[in-house]
């Protein structure tokens, strides 16, 4: 029988101190469909001389067929050769347990063509056709059981890894948190980082993007807190999607968004804003909305304005802020913004007739999960800095 993939690993390492480990890599050449590759070291040559594929004859040292290691002499690696990363692995793996690419897609929290090409990828640089396609579903191939059975190894093999170093630093203290874009979230950031004092040592993640992205960091990367931000209409949805996923949820904020614009724009002194007030604009929007289970696009129509024509769609919070300031023919839906920042950037909000629509934010995390000192801090912040800005818009 076989050693187990770590073993087999680790005695290839310990064996080859001369080298490092580049990248895990999988040109086709380099495979062996039964299963198994041979190293074989020069025995005058201080580098690494060749890898061969010889059976089971004569090897030093077998290690499974994806595992594939490059040593310092980059011309042995032809430039540009198939790369094979964690990620897609992860996918195929999934997809094999769900049968399916869109349920795929859902678990992951990534879209289905970017799955789909994911995919594509890994069978072009692996040299096999993993799945078979069909109406009915995506059914793994004699190859791609091969490969599925090894990625899962590979994967936990990661995983022990991970968590064998995970506590190394274990007196830095460590803050992470995904949040939506939202004024008032960066303000009660800020206040919680100007309280750090100097004592001890501290990290701090602070990750502001869209929905999907904050599930995909609590469920998939290190991030310990995250603010979902949805419309009341979706509400079931979010929450049935956090229930499923073992995350425990609570209100942070309800608001309805308001206009923004700049003080010189042509709407900035109107006493009263109709949506119909808007068509000529360029209303500026963020380019990732997500809502479990319904597909982008018909979010994204419930989400914008029909009759408003030019739109720009901006991913950073500092870019809204700019083409605001120096366009005065754009505006944007937003929650209440600090005065200071209308003050800087020269620019207004604005209530508009007929908005009735009422949004969330909700503070997730993993369901066993225990806030730290630092968790409290910000949330402390995050409560004073919700009731000084929404709560004053709103008045």
């Amino acid at each position: 029988m076989h050693m187990d993939i770590s073993m087999h690993i680790i005695m290839f390492i310990m064996r080859l101190k001369p080298f490092a480990i580049l990248k895990v890599s999988f040109p086709q050449r380099w495979f062996d469909y039964s299963g198994w590759m041979r190293v074989c070291q020069h025995k005058n040559s201080e580098k690494m001389k060749k890898f061969q594929m010889r059976g089971m004859k004569k090897r030093k040292y077998r290690i499974p067929f994806f595992a594939i290691l490059c040593y310092n002499s980059l011309d042995k690696c032809k430039k540009g050769a198939p790369r094979m990363n964690f990620q897609h692995m992860r996918y195929a793996v999934v997809i094999a347990e769900t049968k399916s690419i869109n349920k795929a897609a859902e678990l992951l929290y990534v879209g289905q063509p970017t799955l789909s090409r994911a995919i594509k990828e890994l069978e072009a640089n692996v040299g096999i056709t993993i799945f078979d396609r069909s109406a009915k579903g995506m059914f793994l191939t004699p190859d791609g059981e091969i490969f599925v059975r090894y990625a899962k190894s590979v994967l936990q093999q990661v995983e022990n890894i991970e968590n064998l170093f995970k506590n190394r630093d274990a007196g830095r203290k460590r803050f992470s948190v995904s949040v939506p874009r939202a004024s008032y979230i960066a303000e009660a950031f800020a206040r919680f980082s100007r309280e750090l004092g100097s004592d001890g040592e501290a990290e701090l993640f602070y990750c502001e993007t869209g929905a999907m992205q904050t599930l995909r960091n609590l469920l998939q990367e290190d991030y310990k807190l995250g603010i979902l931000r949805y419309a009341e209409q979706y509400d079931r949805s979010y929450k049935s999607m956090m229930e499923e996923k073992g995350l425990a949820y609570e209100l942070v904020t309800e608001f309805r968004y308001v206009l923004l614009m700049s003080a010189e724009g042509p709407l900035a002194r109107k006493a009263r804003i109709a949506a119909g007030d808007l068509t000529d604009l360029i209303e500026i929007a963020h380019a990732d909305p997500y809502v479990p289970s319904i597909p982008t696009a018909e979010v994204r129509r419930a989400e914008l304005q029909e009759d408003v024509r030019r739109r720009i769609y901006v991913f950073e919070r500092a870019s809204q802020f700019e083409l605001l300031s120096q366009n005065p023919q754009t505006f944007m839906w937003v929650s209440p913004v600090p005065k200071r920042l209308l003050e800087r950037y020269g620019l207004v909000q604005r209530a508009c007739g007929g908005n009735e629509r009422v949004y969330k934010d909700v503070l997730v995390h993993r369901r066993d999960y225990s806030f730290s000192e630092l968790d409290r801090q910000f949330i402390e912040q995050l409560v004073a800095a919700k009731r000084e800005i929404i709560a004053a818009a709103g008045s």
